[in-house]
């Protein structure tokens, strides 16, 4: 009897462990996406046609968080209502659902959201407004999680301007600025998104120029995966050649492999740009 209940002690204790280490061993797979707002003249490449796709693409890679770019108010509920997932953003014309977001969408069954925030990429950040030389509003909307091992993070996701070479040097270091302020915790940071610029732009480097600031592409365990480029403009016959989709990371963050991923359908893709996946550990 004494041995049966050493045995049984012994063995939960070892499950308890195992358990313990596959916990502690959790790795996340986050992306960003720029998914192409719903624009009815996209002849051929409709929203409507590429939003299963969309879905499917973040369903098969067990994407469990993922900032979008470009996405709408129906685009986000579409996405969501597909994948079972919820999202934090607002509109930015509006502050509210008018306009494109840059929302953050994740699985609630594995992240918890603790606090949320938009702000808007201009000297302006606490309303609705364009910035500098920038042609559009664009924002970045925020969030503070925490993953079923109880690690706490955060998540920024961003759309720079298309237009405006000093918007986005401004917006680096807004950006820069407000995380620094927002992130009192000194808890691990994922900032992602389209930041229209490729590495050499002084909008990148003002980010990597901060010893703390990491290029996931760069610090990946495994070589990065893909092209050599996230900008697609739908054009199946050439390979973008140049990144301006990027994922950075700042603290305790093991970033064990990146990808530019080119799934698609019928030589057609999901959006005009590849969506970049990390996976990562804390």
């Amino acid at each position: 009897m004494c041995f049966l209940n050493l045995k049984s002690i012994f063995l939960g204790a070892f499950l308890s462990f195992m358990v313990s280490n596959a916990i502690i061993a959790q790795t996340h797979r986050f992306a960003t996406f720029n998914i192409r707002w719903d624009n009815p003249n996209d002849e051929g490449n409709l929203w409507k046609d590429r939003a299963p796709h969309v879905i499917q693409l973040i369903q098969f890679h067990q994407i469990g968080l993922f900032g979008t770019q470009e996405a709408l108010a129906h685009q986000m509920k579409q996405l969501n209502e597909g994948l079972g997932y919820n999202s934090i953003g607002v509109g930015r014309d509006d502050g509210m659902d008018k306009g494109e977001f840059s929302p953050i969408h994740f699985d609630p069954k594995l992240y918890e959201l603790e606090d949320s925030g938009t702000f808007w990429l201009s000297p302006t950040p606490e309303k609705p407004s364009k910035g500098w030389d920038a042609a559009l509003n664009r924002i970045c909307t925020w969030g503070r999680f925490k993953d079923q091992a109880g690690e706490r993070f955060y998540v920024f996701n961003i759309h720079y301007d298309h237009i405006g070479q000093k918007a986005r040097e401004e917006s680096s270091k807004l950006v820069l600025e407000k995380i620094k302020a927002i992130n009192t915790e000194n808890l691990p940071v994922i900032w992602m998104g389209d930041f229209n610029v490729t590495p050499e732009n002084p909008a990148y480097t003002t980010i990597i120029s901060h010893s703390e600031w990491k290029d996931a592409r760069l610090v990946s365990q495994l070589p990065s995966y893909g092209p050599k480029g996230t900008f697609t403009g739908f054009d199946w016959e050439k390979m973008p050649d140049g990144i301006i989709d990027h994922i950075f990371v700042n603290g305790k963050v093991n970033v064990l492999r990146h990808g530019i991923l080119t799934d698609n359908y019928g030589k057609k893709y999901p959006s005009d740009h590849f969506p970049v996946l990390v996976e990562v550990q804390f």
